[in-house]
């Protein structure tokens, strides 16, 4: 049983080694100019042992499209779990921006942003990009619906409206980071939260919290 068990573990850090692997290929040469070759000499596997995994290139891409999406899939149940939608609404921000700031996540980033424009040409990749935007988008205007019922939040704003900007915002400072190199996490987190507060806050509370 023990052996079975770590027998999977082994695989499973096998799997993640040619992801790793194909992660730094595609950050540096593209999806297009990246072969599977190249991907076998950078994780220091045989050709047999990719194909025990991948079927193809395209198998790969896919694989780390989900990969992205169980890390927004977790930072959104983090966010769900906080009983006040404020706090789940930081949670989120502070989550994806630490990500940015984090320099051991560039080659996420750039892959992340190549794979944007390849969503243009494939439609398989399209669909995973737009589930996994659909999927945060909804996240942030459930808190921010909550926000409403309870009163903390104005009525009339549109939550389906501003998780799309905040998401695309987002996505612009990606764009931003990975191609200056740099992100100050803490001022940005500072410029987001007197948006949200301006836009979501009604105006005698958005006041009291900024004179505090």
């Amino acid at each position: 049983m023990n052996m079975a068990k770590f027998t999977d573990a082994q695989k499973e850090a096998r799997r993640r080694e040619i992801l790793d692997a194909a992660l730094r290929c595609f950050s540096r040469n593209g999806f297009h100019n990246t072969t599977t070759a190249d991907i076998v000499r950078e994780a220091g596997v045989s050709q047999g042992t990719f194909y025990l995994y991948f079927k193809t290139k395209d198998d790969v891409i896919a694989a780390l499209a989900d990969d992205e999406s169980q890390s927004d899939a977790l930072i959104n149940a983090m966010a769900a779990a906080e009983s006040d939608p404020v706090a789940g609404l930081t949670v989120l921000f502070n989550r994806h921006g630490q990500t940015l700031a984090n320099p051991q996540h560039a080659d996420e980033h750039r892959v992340a942003i190549q794979g944007w424009a390849e969503a243009l040409r494939d439609e398989a990749i399209r669909k995973r990009v737009v589930a996994n935007t659909l999927r945060v988008e909804q996240e942030i205007a459930r808190l921010i619906a909550r926000g409403q019922e309870s009163g903390r939040f104005r009525a009339d704003a549109e939550p389906q409206g501003i998780a799309r900007a905040l998401v695309a915002l987002f996505r612009g400072l990606t764009l931003q980071s990975t191609w200056e190199g740099a992100f100050d996490s803490k001022l940005t987190a500072k410029t987001i939260e007197d948006m949200v507060r301006g836009t979501l806050l009604p105006v005698a509370n958005a006041t009291k919290t900024r004179e505090k």
